[in-house]
């Protein structure tokens, strides 16, 4: 069931007289993953949102802890659990929260988060499971119905919608007001696209890896040909975590799928148009037989909403490329650092390492010869009726 509520984000700061029973003192730094169990899940959506669960489903989740709740009242929610670290940072995540109510008024499938029954949108909670009392920010968000792109054959419509669809939000989202909309600069944010050289600081957990000397590469063409561009990108907000599981799809009428949902705002930042369509580009190979060709299809859906400049096009190839060596150096790094989540990290990033290579060997000009032929390829009847690669 699809919950359409939609909810006015006027005030949702979190007070210190929401904090919950589960109080306690001393906050570790160690641990940042809730361990919320299902019994307080209960206990969570019983005091704070009246509602008594029916059933509950846990989804998957590296830093957060994310649960499917059925209602004997009726109705299906997400109830998301932040991690300690993002919930310190309540502004942020009301501007998140503001984000997506706002491009829900607009008519795009986001989800909204529901109010307690203090009337807030955020209620900070504590526990202590084991490691020293943690503080964590709870929402419950309205659920959308879908599946997760990475369980379909995805075809070039679905890519073309996919990249029309982040070129209208992106659009839509310069007109998004908000108090504390600063908050999204996020200087240190290290998947910010702007933050590439930073990977520098990661290169040695890589040592002995073959991609190595090709991260390196691509850290030295960002530095060389995309800095001196930057000022001629334009700037927008960013979603900037279109990937194979915050996108949901449904069937449509001629056996393909439709895009349903997008999912999870909270890589949201300030940005740069070009920024997403690499980042949309990048996610979508991770999920096609023929990667390379994808570009062009979320390219041609990119343009018919937003055409690119001049700059932009000339930095298009290395700003997947420098999104991929974000993917295998950040993840690999994560891997050495919480082995417990291996299974988590190589499903989210699948064959990043290959494509990088394989992007990598063909070269610009082979590469961005076959995106911009491709886009150009889409007629007005493909746009409407679709085709298939």
């Amino acid at each position: 069931m699809q919950i359409n509520k939609i909810i006015s984000l006027n005030c949702c700061f979190v007070k210190h007289n929401l904090v919950s029973k589960f109080s306690c003192s001393n906050m570790s730094e160690k641990h940042l993953q809730p361990k919320f169990s299902q019994s307080q899940v209960v206990e969570l959506m019983k005091r704070l949102y009246r509602l008594t669960p029916l059933e509950i489903y846990s989804l998957p989740s590296y830093e957060d802890q994310n649960f499917h709740v059925a209602a004997s009242e009726g109705g299906e929610y997400i109830l998301k659990i932040m991690n300690s670290k993002d919930s310190k940072n309540p502004a942020l995540i009301d501007v998140q929260t503001s984000a997506m109510s706002f491009l829900h008024d607009k008519g795009y499938p986001t989800q909204t988060a529901l109010p307690t029954i203090f009337g807030q949108l955020m209620s900070l909670e504590e526990l202590d499971y084991g490691y020293g009392c943690q503080k964590y920010l709870v929402r419950l968000l309205t659920y959308l119905t879908g599946t997760m792109v990475c369980k379909v054959s995805v075809t070039s419509q679905l890519l073309y919608e996919t990249g029309k669809m982040a070129a209208q939000m992106d659009t839509i989202l310069q007109k998004l007001e908000h108090p504390y909309l600063s908050m999204l600069q996020r200087d240190n944010f290290i998947w910010h696209l702007s933050r590439i050289p930073m990977l520098e600081a990661y290169i040695n957990f890589f040592d002995g890896d073959p991609l190595q000397e090709v991260v390196k590469s691509v850290i030295h063409q960002f530095n060389t040909s995309v800095i001196p561009k930057l000022s001629y990108f334009r700037k927008c907000l960013n979603h900037s975590d279109l990937n194979q599981m915050n996108i949901l799809v449904q069937p449509n009428e001629s056996d393909g799928h439709r895009i349903s949902g997008i999912l999870d705002f909270c890589d949201m930042n300030s940005g740069c148009f070009i920024y997403e369509l690499a980042i949309t580009i990048m996610n979508m190979m991770l999920e096609h037989q023929n990667p390379i060709e994808v570009g062009g299809h979320v390219l041609a859906g990119w343009e018919s909403v937003l055409p690119l400049n001049k700059p932009e096009k000339d930095c298009l190839y290395v700003l997947v490329l420098s999104r991929l060596c974000q993917s295998v150096v950040l993840v690999n790094y994560e891997i050495i650092q919480n082995p417990e989540n291996k299974e988590y990290f190589m499903f989210t990033r699948k064959n990043d390492a290959q494509i990088l290579s394989q992007l990598w060997e063909l070269g610009s000009k082979h590469v961005e010869k076959i995106w911009f032929q491709t886009a150009a390829g889409w007629t007005e009847e493909d746009k409407h009726q679709g085709k298939v690669i």
